[in-house]
């Protein structure tokens, strides 16, 4: 099982700054499943900005989430 998400922090170019529950800090790219169904929304820009920790995963304010394996197994290291 991965590490749960803490926090998050959407940055710019469609991208999130991660906190773990094990003290990590990763950048996960939105940009390819802005082309998938539902997930197009996230591409108005106060949509994207209203994504928030959700029981160990994200999740925004039209209900669309993440699987948080997903986060942590695709997201890079934040440098």
């Amino acid at each position: 099982m991965s590490p749960r998400v803490v926090n998050v922090t959407p940055l710019k170019n469609f991208k999130l700054l991660l906190t773990f529950s094990n003290g990590e800090e990763r950048i996960f790219d939105m940009s390819p499943y802005l082309e998938t169904g539902m997930f197009k929304e996230l591409t108005n820009i106060s949509v994207f900005n209203s994504v928030s920790p959700f029981l160990g995963s994200i999740r925004w304010n039209n209900g669309l989430d993440l699987c948080p394996d997903t986060l942590y197994l695709e997201s890079k290291d934040h440098e």
